[in-house]
């Protein structure tokens, strides 16, 4: 799995704050699912959060996901229940993932959600995995989240066509609080400089890009790639952001944990 998290907090009152994160597990399938020491540690790291994006959960069963909520809602210090939506299986020919979205019952609650269709006309086909929409409603404020996690190699394209996700959401729920997050390799080969002036997510003056270019959002040293980001549309949800709040948790560092231990086996597909 990835060995950070991003995550940013949206202050809605002077006495409440309200976190949300994603976080590329990486193959999770059942072969991580079995490893109690990694299990506890995604444990731990889904408690931080108010609502968790999970990306590339790679089993057919729903095994994993439904282990994942048992040891969250068992933890004797839980005070809020944590409920669960996910999207279907998603992906070209036989490779599928799946998001998901685990949120603090009493906090948070889905209003309605909402699979894109690549199948706009001339441009169809965009997304490796479609973005799985859910809209959420908090007791102060209400917010689309559109998760992705692009493929490397056509990264451009498909942070450009969220922006085509957002004016057919917009649309259909009549709504401005926009959160796009997620896995975007927006950086280094795969989105370079010159790249940008392509992708209207960006151009457009309406999205605030709360992960900037310079930031490394890898844990190798040999990198420094700003590849998750967070993208926030509506004025009301963007002044709520905390100041500085945008930020990576490195969890290996955290917990006192090597590469080793937190690894699965990236080839394992669940049948």
């Amino acid at each position: 799995m990835k060995l950070v998290v991003f995550l940013f907090t949206l202050c809605f009152t002077s006495a409440a704050t309200f976190r949300i994160c994603s976080f590329n597990i990486q193959s999770f399938g059942e072969a991580k699912c079995a490893k109690p020491e990694v299990m506890n540690v995604i444990v731990k790291v889904v408690s931080r959060c108010d609502i968790m994006l999970l990306m590339e959960i790679k089993c057919n069963t729903g095994k994993v996901i439904k282990t994942l909520m048992e040891k969250l809602n068992s933890q004797p210090e839980t005070k809020d229940e944590f409920s669960f939506i996910i999207s279907n299986r998603l992906g070209r020919k036989t490779y599928k993932e799946q998001y998901a979205f685990i949120y603090r019952k009493q906090l948070v609650a889905v209003k309605d959600i909402y699979q894109y269709l690549d199948h706009q006309d001339g441009d169809a086909d965009a997304f490796s995995r479609e973005p799985f929409v859910v809209w959420f409603q908090t007791y102060k404020r209400d917010f689309v989240i559109i998760p992705q996690h692009t493929t490397p190699e056509a990264a451009v394209r498909e942070i450009d066509e969220l922006y085509d996700v957002y004016l057919d959401v917009k649309q259909k729920w009549k709504t401005e609080n926009f959160i796009f997050m997620g896995d975007f390799n927006a950086a280094c080969r795969y989105v370079s400089k010159k790249k940008w002036k392509n992708i209207r997510l960006r151009t457009n003056q309406e999205f605030a890009w709360l992960i900037e270019d310079n930031i490394d959002t890898t844990v190798k040293s040999s990198t420094k790639c700003a590849y998750d980001r967070i993208v926030l549309h509506g004025t009301k949800l963007i002044n709520s952001v905390v100041p500085g709040s945008a930020t990576a948790f490195d969890f290996m560092t955290a917990y006192g944990l090597t590469e080793a231990q937190v690894s699965g086996s990236p080839s394992f597909r669940c049948n």
